[in-house]
């Protein structure tokens, strides 16, 4: 297969890749909160609390095991690593689904987070095979396949929540055994002998990474500005489900059908946005538009009493998709080409982060203030927070200087 050639078709397939796990991941977001109210007996507020730590744990796993998939991925190659992640993500989803306890929806969680990880290798691979000028509008078309799955998944995962909180997981496992035959098929190497380097366990974790990373100019700051962006818009997978019932009483379906809102949204700034806005702008205003917007959104979303509003601030704030590609465009240019991997398991490490801290910070306010306990019933808490965090990646990103492109420029790593 020529150059031209692998690469076209490892773009489809990781576009496909993303696609086909954002549906799966979406599929099991509306009934999540049912399902754990169901197994565990337990009331709204506090499965609201239950869900945080679980989606802590599946973070946590993917913190220590992103740059170790992202090292090997420099090492191997991407093919084994993303097919390995693939089918990580069909194991969880089973046992979601067959979960008779509490206990098992952790097992599943810890699953994923260790071998489900494929956006960091996915990522890596489109970086090998697309110039640095172009990645903004590439990882793009990754965010714009999330979008898409986003449509597609809640909308299927709220129909078949009406009739069982389980269908929806056994579709999960469906697509992603899907997607590993796919890939096991038609996934070419990305990565070329010439550019791998030797595996270093000094490396492949994340104080190694963050050690790294800081030799690579302007890195760091664009990482804590990922870390509270991340913060912020982990608002919507950690809490929307559970703020939607609390707030509104929507049904599974209902839910479903405001998270394929979001997704038919944000595709479409993914696809008619992003590439215009980031040729004008470049990716930090690019980024600070997407930010400020969310800010604003998140605020409001805090105070709406009204159900049909909240559907109307749901298409405004899905400009906030032109950040992660934004972020993710501007660290992955000062990484040398033989680093990408290591840098998109740094940044699947910030992201993380992110994750771990998110629900254990705003899945306990949005239990507190919807519990007995609570001076006043206050839904939009975590929204409040997450406007506060916002802020935070805002001004930071203001105060952000233009770091020249060091891909070109720095010395290959060969060694450890």
């Amino acid at each position: 297969m020529s150059a031209p050639d692998r690469g076209s078709a490892a773009t489809y397939f990781i576009v496909g890749t993303i696609l086909i796990d954002a549906i799966g991941f979406g599929i099991i977001i509306p009934v999540l909160p049912r399902l754990v109210m169901q197994l565990g007996h337990l009331s709204l507020a506090d499965a609201t609390r239950m869900g945080g730590w679980l989606a802590a744990i599946y973070a946590l796993m993917q913190f220590l095991c992103g740059p170790l998939a992202g090292n090997l991925g420099d090492r191997f190659g991407r093919r084994p690593v993303l097919l390995l992640a693939l089918a990580g993500f069909g194991v969880d989803y089973l046992l979601l689904g067959f979960a008779p306890t509490l206990a098992w929806l952790f097992a599943g969680r810890l699953i994923a987070g260790v071998f489900g990880a494929s956006f960091g290798p996915a990522t890596a691979a489109l970086a090998d095979i697309t110039p640095p000028e172009q990645r903004a509008k590439r990882f793009g078309l990754v965010g714009a396949a999330f979008g898409i799955g986003f449509i597609v998944g809640p909308a299927i995962g709220g129909l078949m929540g009406e009739i069982s909180v389980r269908a929806p997981f056994y579709a999960a496992a469906a697509f992603s055994g899907a997607n590993f035959l796919f890939g096991l098929a038609y996934f070419p190497e990305t990565l070329t002998p010439d550019k791998r380097r030797a595996f270093s366990l000094a490396r492949a974790n994340p104080v190694g990474a963050l050690l790294v990373a800081k030799k690579m100019p302007g890195v760091l700051g664009l990482a804590g500005i990922l870390l509270l962006w991340n913060i912020a818009s982990m608002v919507y997978p950690a809490t929307w489900s559970f703020f939607a019932i609390a707030q509104f009483g929507w049904s599974n379906g209902m839910i479903g059908a405001s998270l394929a809102l979001a997704g038919i949204s944000m595709t479409l700034v993914q696809v008619f946005v992003l590439g215009r806005v980031v040729k004008k702008l470049r990716e930090r205003r690019t980024a600070m538009v997407g930010v400020g917007v969310a800010m604003a959104g998140y605020a409001l979303y805090a105070i709406v009493p009204i159900d049909w509003f909240a559907l109307i601030l749901v298409s405004v704030t899905a400009l906030q998709a032109l950040v992660q590609p934004s972020l993710t465009s501007l660290m992955s240019r000062r990484a040398p080409a033989n680093a990408q991997g290591e840098m998109q398991g740094f940044i699947g490490s910030i992201n993380a982060i992110g994750a771990i801290a998110a629900p254990l910070l705003l899945n306990p306010a949005l239990s507190y203030f919807t519990g007995p306990t609570a001076p006043f019933y206050f839904p939009g808490a975590a929204f409040a927070i997450a406007a506060s965090f916002a802020a935070a990646a805002l001004i930071a990103l203001a105060m952000t200087r233009r770091v020249r492109d060091t891909e070109a420029q720095m010395p290959s790593h060969t060694g450890s």
